[in-house]
């Protein structure tokens, strides 16, 4: 018999359970199941990138552990990338530190910056993974609802604030919405932020996914941000490195004392090889992802129009970027079980809404990153059919 004491963490007990392992379960129990929900892309990295996979051992020092921040080479690839690309100048005001993914570099801003019983301040529908986060730092989540066209609530944003508020975080191009915001409430944010003492978390992690002539800002550019704004990056989508687990971030040289300790304790360094593979394709640069846009765009296109049909019970925002629609459907189920009933009888797998905070209705995530041009019709129409069906 377990002893009673034997129990894990409450403060772990109260984060939500990880709804892509969720999704993922009923996937493997449906065997046919097409995809339209984790934000993956169809496409790998570059050829240079998986050529210096090639020559990876280069020396016999690669098999031991490297700087913790990342190794000299890459960081100087990403400050150019900055300067050129993000208007980001670090010299002596930021610094750039690589990590295990965007999530991890999220992870280290909150524990860098948050005690336990501080209030982040999220953006409602937002990114599950950011929610969870907060929890585990022991910290608290403050959600602020977007507007009807999923973009920033200034005002609600501002009233939000407490004395307990460490942090507003952003995303942009947005995850789960698409939405893009516009460098004008992105720089209010910013700007509420500094006068606040407050850190402007804003993660970027889609920037090279926008559609239409949608313009990317970046909150680190302004003059007089470097500190209090915290920029996050991931190659996991723009170069289809997702399991490489490569993303960086752009943190204040204030806080660098603090991420030195967690990403020491965390992962000790980032890995070498994916750090040579990551250099690589970061030298190709964004015409790589930039190369796949018309097609992802034509998907984005095709879900539209799909959804938009008469009879599909459905209200679909505009959305300008990442890979996502954040689709409110017409039923009285809710949205869990829409997605399970979507798998089990209708082999097409969504996200569940609930899952990003949205508590209004039934909404889904629809993601088209990850569809093949062999199943991108089938996909579709299985997820039209089982809409006009279940709901």
């Amino acid at each position: 018999m377990t002893h009673p004491a034997l129990k894990q963490s409450e403060r772990m007990a109260e984060v939500q359970a990880p709804i892509i392992s969720v999704v993922s379960r009923w996937c493997a129990e449906t065997p046919g199941t097409l995809a339209l929900g984790q934000g993956v892309v169809w496409y790998g990295p570059p050829e240079e990138a998986m050529n210096a996979l090639q020559r990876f051992p280069q020396k016999p020092g690669d098999h031991l552990y490297g700087a913790v921040e990342g190794e000299i080479e890459l960081i100087s690839i990403i400050e150019q990338k900055l300067r050129e690309e993000n208007g980001i100048d670090v010299a002596g005001v930021s610094r750039v530190v690589v990590t295990a993914g965007g999530n991890q570099a999220f992870m280290n801003a909150l524990l860098a910056v948050t005690d336990p019983g501080d209030e982040v301040i999220l953006q409602v529908p937002y990114y599950f993974n950011h929610e969870m986060a907060v929890g585990m730092a022991g910290a608290r989540v403050v959600t602020v609802p977007t507007d009807a066209s999923c973009q920033l609530d200034l005002e609600a944003i501002e009233r939000a604030i407490t004395p307990r508020t460490r942090a507003v975080v952003t995303v942009s191009p947005n995850n789960p919405t698409g939405a893009v915001y516009p460098e004008g409430p992105l720089r209010t944010v910013n700007e509420l932020c500094r006068t606040r003492g407050l850190f402007h978390i804003h993660d970027e992690v889609y920037e090279y996914f926008t559609y239409a002539k949608t313009p990317h800002f970046s909150p680190g550019s302004i003059a007089g941000a470097a500190a209090h704004t915290i920029s996050l990056y991931s190659l996991s989508k723009a170069y289809g490195m997702a399991s490489w687990r490569l993303g960086y971030m752009v943190i204040p040289e204030s806080l660098w004392g603090a991420v030195d300790k967690i990403q020491d304790t965390l992962l000790v360094c980032p890995p070498i090889v994916s750090q040579r593979v990551a250099a690589a394709a970061l030298r190709v640069g964004r015409s790589y992802c930039e190369g796949h846009l018309e097609r992802l765009d034509r998907m984005r296109t095709l879900i539209a129009g799909a959804l938009s049909q008469p009879g599909v019970p459905c209200d679909v925002p505009a959305a300008h970027g990442a890979l996502y629609y954040f689709v409110n459907v017409h039923t009285p189920l809710d949205g869990l079980t829409l997605a399970e009933r979507l798998i089990r009888e209708h082999r097409v797998a969504v996200i569940p809404g609930v899952a990003f905070g949205a508590s209004d209705g039934c909404r889904i995530r629809v993601s088209y990153g990850a569809l093949a041009p062999a199943t991108a019709e089938e996909s579709v129409s299985r997820l039209v059919t089982g809409l006009r069906k279940l709901a």
